[in-house]
């Protein structure tokens, strides 16, 4: 273990590694378990943060079961080096006290014995300023087996060999490439609650990823998850939380594995908080897409207890009903929700809205469109049970057109609004989710100052791209929808910047759909209808945007008032 604490302010000259005394020990609920190479390197990591540092180099090889991970931190001196191994030594507490006020990401003491025990500990450091090194090897039960002097920067390396070398049955679960992915994501979520540090990551001798320090986690998020820009992510920071997400309307994730939140420097896993988070999203991404999201939170050390599992992943909060309360206000903010009912010009009409919006229900079939020609081609549709879980209403009639914007439509139901780009947007989409295909174009178009990875986007989404002169580059196809248009350019600088084919099946459905303030005639109005009541996913254009506003014939009775008795009320 190091001898500092993880805190802004270091202190140089804090005590000497110690064991806990047997009354703290007893106090400790979870005991350290190290069951894969990630946790190997969880355990190394946080030391050398715990230790100040602000560059690391890990290192592993999967084949050989060796991991060794190189820090800049303060360092250690023999003696301390003498004590590290030895069951329950730390520097970071040492009173009963001290266990309710855990300000370091380590502090039980166990996690180099526990390594010792199950591999070939080897530990080099040279303490900051002492310019003396030393290089000390650790035998089964923590006790130094080997000391000798060494020529080394201050830091410390840790070289773990030959592990569960005595217990083979933990090489075999979880499977190595498991063991190889939860490396990678553990990393990049210490990254992430530590953007001031530099990470250089090796497997089997040979470079696998870098990130790159940065002011706050906006910096690491991109280079985690490379279909994020600066462009797509708002952070705020306040008091003790710190926010960062992917704007909904540009970027969400098929599964829910990017909620990240973390304590104090440590990613956990709190229930609670990722579902207060995950229901600030709610009304801004489409249904079965989940945000992009890393959550920060410092509190007081006393608000928590690490001591609820070996890995420190999960913990007790307290006053968690009031942290998750202000961590909906932050969410609400970040996203600039827009609240509907400050508009309304009266009490009946602001009631009104909250029941449109509670009871609003979109048509659908269970077919979608193909093609523009006219022609329809029938295609099993997944099942709507999880997207239109109520009775699906008759087919709408379009009435009339709002502001050039909007398509005022009703049935037996009530009366709809639709906003005619969105509802589009999602025809479009869906459409060319079915069918995306490449129109060659002649002459082709010439794009200058591409970066490799714009070349690379194109050529992914089926662009045919060639080398056209010194930063030219020939485009011989594009999308087919964009054949016809006059800003194919800037459609395929867009299309460069995407993540992914998806991010470019939204960004070429936006393009090409009816603008607002497009006049329609009542024909057209009612075609687009058709078109987006058989799309799979009518309540939100690709971005998460709500397409329809509906007012429910119930509703409109009760705003109207025409449940009361004109005799009655009249005195006729």
């Amino acid at each position: 273990m190091r001898r500092a604490r993880y805190t802004k302010s270091m202190d140089l000259t804090a005590s000497s590694i110690q064991p806990l005394s047997p009354d703290v020990i007893s106090l400790m609920a979870a005991g350290e378990v190290i069951d894969s190479l990630a946790a190997v390197v969880r355990e190394l990591v946080e030391n050398a943060l715990d230790a100040g540092a602000t560059r690391m180099t890990v290192s592993v090889w999967p084949q050989r079961w060796q991991v060794r991970v190189t820090d800049n931190g303060m360092g250690m001196d023999e003696a301390d080096l003498q004590q590290a191994a030895i069951a329950h030594a730390t520097s970071k507490i040492s009173t009963r006290p001290d266990l309710l006020n855990v300000r370091s990401l380590g502090f039980r003491g166990e996690a180099l014995h526990s390594i010792a025990q199950l591999a070939d500990l080897e530990i080099r450091s040279c303490r900051q300023g002492s310019g003396q090194g030393f290089s000390v090897s650790y035998g089964a039960t923590g006790e130094v087996s080997a000391v000798s002097e060494v020529a080394i920067a201050p830091g410390t390396v840790v070289t773990v060999r030959n592990l569960f070398g005595n217990w083979s049955a933990r090489r075999n679960v979880p499977a190595m490439s498991a063991q190889i992915k939860s490396v990678a994501t553990l990393i990049q979520r210490l990254a992430l609650c530590h953007p001031q540090v530099t990470w250089q990551v090796e497997k089997d001798d040979t470079h696998w990823f870098s990130l790159w320090p940065g002011p706050t986690a906006k910096t690491i998020m991109p280079q985690v998850l490379r279909s994020l820009h600066d462009t797509d992510i708002e952070e705020l920071s306040q008091d003790n939380l710190y926010l960062a997400v992917g704007l909904p309307d540009r970027c969400h994730r098929r599964k829910p594995d990017w909620l990240r939140v973390a304590i104090n420097g440590r990613p956990v896993e709190v229930d609670e908080i990722a579902q207060t988070v995950t229901a600030g999203f709610r009304r801004t991404i489409p249904r079965d897409r989940y945000p992009i999201c890393f959550l920060h939170l410092s509190l007081p050390p006393a608000q928590l207890d690490w001591n609820r599992h070996p890995a420190k992943s999960e913990i007790y909060v307290q006053e968690l009903k009031a942290l998750c309360e202000s961590v909906t206000v932050a969410v609400g903010k970040l996203l600039q929700i827009d609240d509907l009912s400050a508009a309304a010009q009266t009490h009946r009409a602001t009631e009104l809205i909250k029941a449109a919006e509670a009871e609003g229900d979109y048509p659908a079939s269970r077919q979608v469109i193909v093609g523009d020609n006219g022609s329809e081609t029938q295609l099993p549709a997944q099942s709507l049970s999880d997207t239109l879980p109520m009775p699906v209403p008759g087919a709408l009639t379009a009435v009339a057109q709002v502001s050039d914007m909007y398509i005022l439509a009703e049935n037996e139901s009530g009366i709809y609004l639709i906003e005619q780009h969105i509802a589009h947007e999602r025809v479009l989409f869906e459409q060319l989710q079915a069918r995306w295909q490449m129109a060659a174009v002649d002459p082709p178009i010439v794009l200058k100052d591409l970066s490799e990875t714009q070349v690379e986007r194109l050529k992914e989404v089926g662009v045919a791209i060639a080398p056209f002169g010194e930063n030219l580059w020939a485009i011989r196809s594009i999308p087919e929808p964009l054949s016809g248009r006059d800003d194919r350019e800037n459609a395929l600088l867009e299309l460069s910047l995407g993540a992914n084919l998806e991010a470019a099946l939204v960004a070429t459905a936006c393009r090409t759909a009816i603008r607002n303030g497009t006049k329609l005639e009542l024909s057209e109005m009612q075609a687009l209808l058709n078109q987006w009541q058989r799309t799979q996913k009518p309540r939100t254009c690709p971005h998460g945007r709500p397409i329809c506003l509906t007012l429910k014939e119930s509703s409109l009775a009760k705003y109207f008032r025409r449940s009361w008795v004109i005799g009655k009320s009249h005195g006729v």
